[in-house]
């Protein structure tokens, strides 16, 4: 696929939505075929390319891409597969009322038992089944003849490496440390180091 160039963002734009916003003001939209501005998220077939291939292709912002893609259960690309975390939460308006759905998955290098868990990290947020009615009615009114209640809208990126370190914790009180944090840790040991001065 060829770099999708109408997805760069203008200077001091920043695209960073909440799952309520991506499910109500772009994937209900996209669903409904109504047009949606600004108009910065790109359809894009995510199976065939490794997660590593979006930059140029999703749209991009800090170490996340973004993309409109049909919902499907092969999930595989050329080095591995997607593989659903089962977890799955609910994305709720800001009325209380479940809009969607948001699935975890993370890829997979390689085959079968022999593939390589990696820290590549999937949201597939989906309508609920509430919201279909409205791109049903959109289908009689002969805007298209694609199901478009199997659209998706996903986001990718990598969880850096502190987020692993924890998983085997068993006394783990919940709270992660990022990099710097952990710099900043280290700084404070060294106040308990007597430095010679000169």
């Amino acid at each position: 696929m060829e770099e999708n160039s109408s997805v760069n963002l203008p200077p001091g734009f920043r695209f960073c939505p909440t799952d309520e916003e991506l499910v109500v003001h772009f994937l209900q939209r996209k669903a409904a075929l109504l047009p949606c501005h600004p108009d910065v998220i790109p359809d894009l077939e995510l199976y065939p390319h490794d997660p590593w291939e979006l930059d140029g292709k999703a749209l991009g912002e800090g170490n996340q891409w973004y993309f409109y893609s049909r919902r499907t259960q092969n999930r595989i690309t050329g080095n591995g597969y997607w593989k659903p975390m089962g977890i799955e939460e609910d994305v709720i308006n800001s009325r209380s009322k479940k809009v969607g759905m948001k699935k975890y998955l993370v890829f997979y290098i390689g085959e079968g038992t022999a593939a390589i868990k990696t820290n590549w990290i999937m949201q597939e947020y989906r309508l609920s089944k509430s919201d279909s009615s409205s791109t049903k009615s959109s289908k009689r009114r002969g805007h298209s003849k694609v199901d478009y209640s199997k659209w998706v809208v996903c986001r990718v990126y990598e969880r850096n490496c502190s987020e692993d370190e924890d998983d085997g914790d068993d006394d783990d009180d919940g709270t992660q440390l990022s990099c710097l944090d952990e710099v900043f840790l280290s700084l404070d040991d060294m106040d308990e180091i007597s430095l010679p001065f000169n």
